[in-house]
């Protein structure tokens, strides 16, 4: 059986509820909060999500802005490129997990993708004891102060498109810098940065659930 729920989650200065979508397996090993980049909703294809979900991780997709906050967003395009307001947002979704089923210790895993990958980052130094490791997809990991990503220890991956190249370079560089004592980049041959070649966004939910189921393991040895 698969818990599948729409859930509204309160969050400081909104005057909406975020709204995200639920899913976890009735065996359900962990959780993965997924981190959307700019341009980009709970509505976008969950090919990730649902691969997790057949290996026994639940998901939980969702929108970090309200309308209103998405609205303005269009004609500004600060509030979808503010890293600290994103991070902020995690950080209060992380913790409202933790009140939504308080008898269940889950392993908590942050994917992000795109800019989203910055503010997963940043809430993953914040929330170090409750996020257990960290998934990057085509990410901005530069976007990070380098104090915060040297202070990241949950293991993380980063995965990039071969062909693109400049977020390619900005990953490694980060990789360089982060704290965390497992730390891998992955290599997509051929895929661009949406990963919309033949078999890339395969690879992409192969190789993260790979890595959340083995650093789940990690965790209840």
């Amino acid at each position: 059986m698969m818990l599948n729920d729409t859930i509204q989650i309160p969050v400081a200065g909104a005057a909406a509820p975020l709204e995200g979508q639920l899913q976890l397996p009735s065996d359900e090993a962990g959780l993965c909060l997924f981190v959307h980049g700019s341009g980009s909703s709970r509505f976008s294809p969950r090919f990730v999500a649902d691969h997790l979900n057949r290996r026994g991780f639940g998901s939980l997709l969702l929108d970090l802005m309200t309308p209103d906050e998405e609205a303005q967003a269009e004609i500004t395009r600060a509030l979808r490129f503010g890293i600290p307001f994103l991070a902020k947002r995690v950080v209060e979704v992380i913790d409202h997990l933790q009140m939504y089923d308080p008898t269940r210790q889950r392993s908590l895993v942050l994917f992000g993708a795109s800019t989203g990958s910055a503010a997963a980052i940043i809430a993953a130094s914040e929330r170090s004891q409750l996020v257990r490791c960290v998934v990057s997809r085509g990410g901005r990991p530069d976007l990070v102060p380098p104090a915060i990503l040297h202070a990241v220890q949950q293991p993380s991956l980063f995965i990039v498109g071969g062909n693109d190249t400049e977020v390619l370079k900005m990953n490694r560089s980060a990789l360089d810098m982060l704290g965390a004592r497992e730390k891998h980049l992955e290599i997509v041959p051929h895929a661009t940065h949406l990963f919309e070649e033949a078999g890339a966004l395969e690879q992409v939910a192969s190789l993260t659930s790979n890595w959340c189921l083995q650093h789940h393991m990690d965790h209840r040895q």
